[in-house]
């Protein structure tokens, strides 16, 4: 684009005017449902601690990832259920799947686990896009299905062999950095993600314990981390928790997440200890999700880049 061009929008208005459809559905969606619709800060005193998610630092503060643990402060504070569709910000090169800045739907359910979360996000899912039921698998099943190994009790060497056997190709010294998770996480990407194609969603549900984030672990043969994702045409659109609701826990995984921060050359992230006080007073059993609203609107317009669905991408804001 040349510079002459560059005020102009890359977003049709075609796509803009589908964009505002999209959120007179979602918040008819929520109000039948009654769902408080809340707002909170973008800018927050503290970013998170999630190596895998970095943070723009502004004055001081941040500019909020996401606003989950704002949200979880009102749902400890006795709001009830809620969503909340906003912009979020991740230090992430732009590309056609991502822009730094994007809009995202995020919502809790009092009194819902994963399970029943994720029966609301087909719902919404299907009534958004018009497409069918999804298909639903375990991550245990979903890579004994594409890649016949067992990601509970893989080692290090069947991952790496995996990986090997599928054309991917890592220096020594990076293949050396990963850890179990961080290959289970690059079969996923590289191999089984553009495999989760067709015209219904895919929601992959009960994740390894290493990669709970902020789930609930749920007991078993195998434990499992009771989150799950959403992928549509290869596409990840929506990751939801059933929310940890226990303090120390939380504590615990701040300083894992530090901890591997720091073995990975990251800065060191201070916890958010205003959302460990409200867990102390209280977090009610609930379900969380986020759902990226600009990939979704890609997925109903069918195109495919970030910037067509976007008034204006970081490269002309």
């Amino acid at each position: 684009m040349n510079q002459s061009e560059h005020w102009r929008p890359t977003a049709s208005f075609q796509a803009v005017q589908a964009r505002a459809e999209l959120y007179r559905k979602i918040r008819s969606f929520f109000a039948l449902r009654d769902v408080l619709e809340v707002e909170t800060p973008l800018m927050c005193a503290r970013g998170v601690t999630d190596p895998y998610i970095q943070a723009f630092a502004v004055d001081n503060k941040f500019l909020q990832t996401s606003p989950e643990y704002a949200m979880k402060r009102l749902l400890a504070a006795g709001y009830g259920s809620m969503f909340q569709i906003c912009k979020a910000f991740r230090r992430e090169e732009a590309g056609h799947l991502h822009n730094p800045e994007f809009t995202m739907l995020e919502w809790y359910r009092v009194g819902f686990t994963h399970l029943d979360l994720i029966d609301e996000t087909d719902a919404l899912i299907q009534e958004l896009l018009g497409c069918a039921a999804a298909q639903r698998i375990s991550y245990h099943d979903l890579f004994m299905k594409f890649l016949s190994i067992n990601p509970h009790t893989a080692t290090l060497k069947d991952l790496q062999n995996c990986a090997l056997q599928h054309d991917i190709n890592l220096t020594t010294a990076a293949a050396t950095d990963l850890t179990a998770t961080g290959w289970l996480q690059l079969l996923m990407s590289h191999i089984i993600e553009p495999q989760l194609i067709g015209s219904t969603a895919w929601i992959v549900y009960d994740f390894p314990v290493a990669q709970a984030a902020l789930a609930k672990i749920l007991p078993g043969k195998f434990p499992v981390a009771a989150r799950f994702e959403v992928y549509m045409h290869g596409i990840e659109l929506a990751n939801g928790y059933y929310e940890l609701q226990n303090a120390a826990e939380q504590e615990k995984r701040f300083d894992a997440d530090n901890a591997m921060r720091i073995s990975q050359g990251l800065h060191e992230m201070q916890p958010d200890y205003r959302l460990v006080a409200a867990l102390k007073v209280g977090l009610p059993d609930c379900a969380g999700i986020a759902l990226g609203l600009d990939r979704l609107l890609m997925l109903k317009l069918q195109v495919k880049s970030i910037a067509e669905v976007l008034s204006f991408t970081i490269a002309n804001a």
